[in-house]
């Protein structure tokens, strides 16, 4: 299997960390290797340059990796690999429940994180196989482009940021059905629901103001009081 097409982010505060996991990477095939520092450059560069596969570190200057791997998971299925010098086994199991993909201690050897890179990368490669890599989403007038992230609504694009893409994605795998504040809570937030009320109905505001003609006449995302929401679409 040829890599020289694939694409990796590395997301590390340190330099000396990233520019030899880049350099081993490189001599071992896998050429596109995008680097960030931080966890809002490593989402940044992970919206914009769609990678392959994430190495990600847990302890980052401005939070910690798994918030990054949550934002990820809300948009993709992406394999995510965490770098970290925590050793104890609640973080592995944590870093597993979020959505990751394989968890390496620190420190390691480079030529295994290459290794660990190319095998999780062959086995994306063998479960898309004979499937089309962007996975898309349609119900009614919308399209949802997992891949690049990317909703439409009658073929015109919808900007909308992580977390209302989380919330759409949700609503349109369960159209039609009530989903509940707790439901919705701990499907895209990934967290469990403390009466976060304020949160949800924000967002779902901005969603409204999007998705619908007359948002306060909303036509889709209708609210059923007491219940929760539900992705009002007509059967075809």
């Amino acid at each position: 299997m040829s890599f020289n097409n694939k694409k990796v982010l590395i997301i590390d505060d340190e330099e000396d960390i990233l520019r030899l996991i880049k350099t081993v990477l490189i001599k071992e095939g896998i050429e596109n290797v995008i680097t960030a520092a931080t966890v809002k450059e490593g989402f940044k560069q992970f919206q914009k340059t769609n990678p392959d596969l994430v190495l990600l570190d847990i302890m980052l200057p401005d939070g910690e990796g798994y918030d990054v791997c949550k934002q990820i998971r809300n948009i993709s299925k992406v394999p995510i690999l965490f770098l970290s010098a925590k050793t104890e086994e609640i973080d592995k199991i944590l870093g597993f429940a979020i959505g990751g993909d394989d968890y390496i201690t620190k420190p390691f050897s480079p030529k295994e994180v290459a290794y660990r890179v190319k095998a999780q990368l062959r086995r994306a490669d063998y479960l898309q196989t004979d499937v089309v890599k962007e996975s898309i989403i349609k119900v009614g007038p919308f399209e949802l482009n997992e891949e690049k992230a990317q909703l439409t609504k009658n073929g015109e694009v919808i900007d909308l940021k992580p977390k209302e893409l989380g919330l759409m994605k949700y609503f349109l795998q369960n159209k039609n059905r009530v989903i509940s504040k707790e439901q919705l809570y701990d499907a895209v937030w990934g967290e469990e629901f403390f009466g976060m009320d304020n949160t949800i109905m924000v967002h779902i505001r901005r969603l409204r103001e999007k998705i619908e003609a007359q948002p306060s006449q909303p036509k889709y995302l209708i609210t059923l009081k007491g219940l929760g929401y539900k992705l009002a679409i007509e059967d075809e």
